[in-house]
């Protein structure tokens, strides 16, 4: 547990050291800090509701805005700061890498031009639903220390937690549908006006 602990840790070197070399200005630091501090309050309210949150839908629609490296930078710190309220644990640092890596897929796809329609952006949105608790499975899984891991028991794993991995997806092709034209002119608004994160 303690070596899944400490390559999670590793894993989120190369990201910020690669983000540190944009030298970014105070203001724009400030507009990452509120973002990544939206997605994590977002999360709080829901904490009932199984898998069901806007956190994931906000690091998403960051990293479309600004790119990979800030929404990497924002699915890291939400988690982090959502924690602080629900509860740190070593599942933390896997929630981090988890939606920090949801964040750098869809600034990378966006700027690959794969991501052209809110279709596609839901087909995104409702995949990562699965990836990130599968991820979250492969944590568990890890964290009870069972030395004879097998594809059987990961198929079993997942076919435990579809539920609640489907209600994640679910959810984020709702907001997708819902609030992504408001918060892609939002975030482009800001990002023009400011001249930032460009």
């Amino acid at each position: 547990m303690s070596l899944s602990f400490a390559l999670m840790m590793l894993s989120m070197v190369p990201f910020y050291i690669k983000f540190e070399k944009k030298e970014l200005n105070a203001e724009e630091m400030v507009l990452i800090a509120m973002i990544s501090a939206l997605a994590a309050v977002g999360r709080v309210p829901f904490a009932a509701l199984p898998s069901i949150q806007p956190t994931s839908f906000i690091i998403i629609m960051a990293a479309l805005a600004f790119g990979k490296e800030v929404g990497f930078l924002v699915g890291n710190t939400a988690a982090l700061i959502s924690n602080l309220f629900l509860g740190q644990g070593p599942w933390t640092p896997w929630q981090m890498v988890s939606w920090g890596m949801m964040g750098f897929t869809a600034g990378w796809l966006k700027d690959g031009n794969f991501i052209k329609s809110k279709s596609q952006l839901c087909c995104f949105g409702f995949v990562w639903g699965f990836l990130f608790g599968w991820m979250m499975n492969l944590w568990a899984l890890l964290f009870f220390q069972l030395s004879d891991i097998s594809w059987k028991l990961i198929l079993g794993s997942c076919i435990t937690s579809f539920k609640f991995d489907l209600n994640h997806a679910l959810c984020n092709v709702v907001f997708i549908l819902l609030f992504n034209d408001r918060f892609t002119k939002i975030l482009n608004r800001t990002k023009e006006k400011y001249g930032l994160l460009k």
